[in-house]
């Protein structure tokens, strides 16, 4: 479980090594370009009911921390569909990585929510 700590809030974001990976490739492309944009994820099981979201602004500090010594291998398709997210009104969500499967196509048929957890 990696972890993102934003600005001076006492309460860092746990994300799954996987998704933070990914999500790092887009959110470090969007603060570049000096672009502010908001973050949501849905509450993990054990945690209240809900969603959280944070405004993401390249003058707030953030830092991104791995569990795993090594990253993972990207899948280009699950970036692009949350840059294609972070370029909308409603900022990035953070939805599951859809597997392809090698004889049938995605093996999720919709996008579903990734372990997330504020605490």
């Amino acid at each position: 479980m990696g972890t993102i700590y934003y600005g001076g809030s006492a309460t860092p974001i746990h994300i799954d090594d996987r998704a933070l990976a990914h999500l790092k490739i887009v959110i470090a492309t969007k603060l570049r370009r000096s672009e502010s944009f908001t973050l949501t994820w849905v509450h993990p099981e054990g945690e209240p009911r809900g969603r959280s979201t944070v405004w993401l602004h390249p003058s707030i500090p953030l830092r991104f921390v791995f569990d795993e010594p090594e990253a993972p291998e990207l899948n280009h398709d699950w970036i692009r569909e949350l840059a294609n997210s972070a370029n909308s009104s409603g900022g990035i969500s953070l939805v599951a990585e859809h597997v392809l499967s090698t004889d049938s196509g995605p093996t999720d048929s919709a996008p579903q929510a990734v372990e997330v957890s504020d605490s």
